[in-house]
């Protein structure tokens, strides 16, 4: 088949520097070169959005190759296919003609096919006297073949850079609930340490996140949030020590007695970081891995009081598994900050609020913030047909600056008062 020189294309349609090459580059194809045509698609699958090819020129493509008898091209032989537009979009499963003759352009423009115009623009094919097409007007495949390895290196680099941007992923999310379940453990057991502090860097680290962030990003994420991790855990961990440590010394008589049970002080750990700023430090980490103790704060500093959250949402507290009292008198108590978010999240749970819900709380207001709204919601009863509405309402709110918990908070006092006065 003569088609060893240069062709410009019929009518309206310009010649370029890109075609001209890629017709050098077909021209110069060793002739007995093979290639599998449906692996050679396969890798322009893979690499589409390298070469800018969207999933319809690639459909159009397919069609093409229908075209071609062999699955195999080899640049020797007759590679150029004669299709009308019509018997080509019913392969390409009825697309539109101008859709078809865009992505037709798009084809040749990146140098997939290249067009064999003949003299008057229509595609057919001359046979000689044996039958054998002698001439053929059309598109051709050889370029299919030319660049066949450069399609499969691309092919390659796309699926390493998946495979890479998976693992990245992969490390977040496993960093994540690492982090988020030691805080919880730490935060349930009553551990010392700075909870809000924490939890507040972690949701500074992953606020930073996008759904489209790139390997580089996800990768130094998930080195930062996996240091996070083994700081927790490295705090945990010494607390155990020195749990079983203070075991053995009891067993010796050694054991010193401490009648402050709570001098950890949770609650105003968490007051001092709802309101962070979204970066915080970490709390200084001592040679021995756990926090350095602080001085008591002045009152001043701390932000809602948890006695004043009790008092305008005291139903909460009969929803608490702490008892006081003494024998069959004992009645439902919340002590602390880690008694009212474990209570927090049991009725959050009882009031069939979504777990994606009350996620996006937590990362917006903060942990202790959105343990306050759902006591609050609680409180408020059938005034809240939509508990998980009403959550996201509130967050949404939150984040566009218009909300904060120390006005509904008054408000369930203030009630509380106008119901007393008129008893």
């Amino acid at each position: 088949m003569a088609h060893g020189i240069a062709t410009t294309p019929f009518g309206r349609r310009t010649m370029s520097l890109c075609l001209l090459a890629t017709q050098a580059q077909a021209k110069s194809v060793d002739p007995e070169k093979t290639v599998h045509k449906w692996k050679v698609v396969q890798a322009l699958t893979e690499a589409k959005d390298r070469l800018g090819l969207p999933d319809r020129a690639l459909a159009v493509l397919n069609a093409l190759l229908s075209f071609h008898q062999e699955t195999t091209l080899t640049a020797g032989d007759a590679l150029v296919v004669f299709p009308s537009n019509t018997k080509l979009a019913a392969r390409a499963h009825g697309v539109a003609p101008t859709t078809l003759r865009r992505h037709l352009a798009i084809l040749v423009d990146v140098g997939i096919v290249i067009r064999r115009d003949s003299p008057n623009g229509k595609r057919y094919a001359r046979r000689g006297e044996g039958g054998e097409i002698s001439e053929a007007f059309g598109f051709d495949l050889t370029p299919l073949v030319a660049r066949a390895e450069e399609f499969e290196a691309l092919a390659a680099e796309v699926v390493a850079e998946k495979k890479a941007l998976r693992l990245a992923r992969e490390r977040v999310t496993l960093a994540r609930r690492d982090i988020t379940k030691l805080i919880a453990l730490g935060m349930d057991e009553g551990i010392p340490g700075d909870w809000a502090g924490l939890h507040a860097t972690y949701l500074a680290l992953v606020g930073a996140l996008k759904r489209s962030a790139t390997t580089q990003i996800l990768l130094a994420a998930a080195t930062d949030l996996e240091e996070l991790a083994k700081d927790i855990a490295n705090h945990l961990e010494l607390f155990v020590n020195s749990q079983k440590s203070d075991g053995n010394e009891s067993h010796n008589g050694h054991h010193k007695q401490n009648s402050n049970t709570e001098s950890y002080e949770l609650e105003p750990a968490f007051e001092k970081d709802r309101d962070a700023a979204p970066f915080c430090d970490l709390t200084p980490i001592s040679e021995g891995g756990l926090a350095e103790e602080k001085p008591p704060l002045d009152r001043s500093e701390l932000g809602t009081p948890l006695g004043m959250v009790l008092q305008a949402c005291p139903e909460i507290v009969e929803y608490s598994s702490d008892r006081a009292g003494e024998g069959t008198a004992t009645q439902p108590t919340i002590a602390n900050w880690a008694t009212f978010l474990k209570t927090a999240a049991l009725v959050r749970a009882m009031l069939g609020i979504s777990p994606d819900a009350w996620r996006d709380a937590v990362e917006t207001m903060g942990v202790v913030d959105a343990s306050i709204v759902i006591a609050a919601i609680l409180q408020k009863g059938d005034e809240v047909r939509f508990p998980g509405g009403y959550l996201r309402a509130l967050t949404e709110k939150k984040r566009a600056g218009e909300f904060s918990v120390g006005p509904i908070l008054m408000a369930l006092i203030n009630g509380q008062l106008r119901g007393a006065k008129r008893e």
